[in-house]
């Protein structure tokens, strides 16, 4: 078996021949003529690393297919994006899972999962080298392609952990890791089938289950996997917004010190200064919105909306000063032209660029009002913290839940109508 099995793997047939008759001859040999469980077997043999799975690994990431997703052409179904080289991993990965769940003896069980945390974790590595290779890119087809694929993977190993299956074997292997002198019982391979048996027949129900572990088996699998998306989506949020920033400086240097009143201003328009940075920002989430699982996107560009509010406020409010027309024409490019871009995704756009909306709001009010508000947020940060409820609750209503005391009495000292 482990000479031809380095052929007979690649013909999907014969190969699942072979490991139903294996099954079938491991189990009648034990069972029928009383072999030992901690002899070793052909079940032995088919839980080498390098002879399932390995192999067909470098299949699917060399197929010219590997990266594009089978159901594109299908909206409804292709909301994930997984592509292929993923789709095929975890069938291969179900395969495995569905020839050794009838094997009678926990060990054999537990040899089998021990190999498919090996290739979870085989295939996670080849995934990063073929990262590594489109880095400098993070809006490529494969970049995203891999994104998707970690995605997928990491939903499917958290679904598995909570399956009754999975459950008992992790704690059998917690139960009896106690009195292993290794750090897991997946190590071992010489436990009296009996007593197993018998521990795992004491917890038959998943919620009965579930009180006992703390950890799941795929726990730590997961946690790499999720790295690593964590890490791909950071490398996504950040190539976006640099990309925004770089076009901004026109943005950021306009005179809003001395931009007409609105009152000589026939039609409101976006500021020209803006049109390149928001351009960009529309044909990169578009791009992405295409490329990546639905959830995903939706990760992403909250993640981008936070870092543009960051951006805006700290790089474009406060660097400036504002008269009555900079104050208007900000008010605009923001809510009428930003917020609209992020619109299509959320119901409530101004909700992720919270410090942005509250900053307008104080450019914008009454100039009387304005010189209040600043004079009460002057005294109020002379003041204990139990006597600033009355300046809260002024900053309430104007809609003000955000900033803080000195960051709108910073804000309201932008603008020109207000001395210092």
């Amino acid at each position: 078996m482990a000479h031809d099995l380095t052929e007979i793997v690649y013909d999907e047939h014969l190969f699942s021949h072979l490991v139903d008759e294996a099954i079938l001859f491991d189990r009648e040999l034990r069972n029928g003529h009383s072999y030992p469980a901690n002899f070793p077997g052909s079940m032995d043999v088919l839980t080498i690393p390098d002879v399932l799975g390995k192999e067909k690994m470098d299949v699917m990431l060399t197929s010219s297919t590997a990266w594009q997703s089978q159901y594109s052409d299908i909206a409804d179904v292709d909301e994930l994006k997984v592509p292929e080289c993923g789709e095929s991993f975890i069938t291969l990965m179900l395969t495995i899972t569905d020839r050794y769940k009838c094997l009678p003896s926990p060990v054999h069980k537990l040899n089998f999962l021990k190999l498919q945390l090996e290739l979870f974790e085989d295939f996670r590595i080849r995934l990063v080298q073929v990262m590594k290779e489109v880095i400098h890119n993070p809006l490529d087809n494969i970049f995203c392609a891999i994104l998707n694929a970690v995605y997928y993977v990491t939903e499917v190993l958290t679904e598995w952990s909570d399956l009754l299956f999975f459950v008992q074997l992790q704690y059998y292997n917690s139960k009896f890791s106690k009195d292993s002198s290794s750090d897991s019982i997946i190590h071992q391979t010489s436990i009296a089938h009996t007593d197993i048996s018998q521990s795992l027949s004491e917890l038959d129900d998943n919620d009965e289950l579930s009180v006992h572990m703390e950890h799941g088996v795929f726990d730590s699998i997961i946690d790499l996997y999720d790295n690593l998306k964590k890490e791909m989506i950071k490398n996504i949020v950040n190539h976006i917004a640099t990309d925004v920033q770089s076009r901004s400086q026109p943005y950021r240097k306009e005179r809003w010190i001395s931009l007409p009143s609105q009152k000589d201003i026939v039609g409101q328009g976006l500021s020209t200064s803006a049109c390149e940075m928001l351009l960009v920002l529309k044909d990169h989430m578009s791009t992405v919105e295409n490329m990546l699982s639905k959830p995903l996107f939706i990760h992403i560009w909250q993640k981008l909306a936070e870092k543009l509010n960051k951006f805006i406020f700290d790089e474009v409010i406060l660097q400036n000063r504002f008269n009555d027309g900079g104050a208007i024409q900000l008010q605009f490019d923001i809510t009428r032209n930003l917020f609209p871009l992020f619109g299509e995704f959320t119901h409530k756009p101004e909700n992720y660029f919270r410090d942005v909306k509250e900053a307008c709001i104080l450019l914008n009010i009454k100039v009387g009002s304005a010189i209040l508000l600043k004079e009460e947020l002057t005294a109020n940060l002379r003041l204990k913290d139990t006597k600033k409820s009355k300046t809260n609750l002024a900053l309430h209503e104007l809609g003000i839940f955000t900033l803080t005391p000195r960051q709108a009495r910073t804000v309201l000292s932008l603008r020109t109508d207000i001395p210092d």
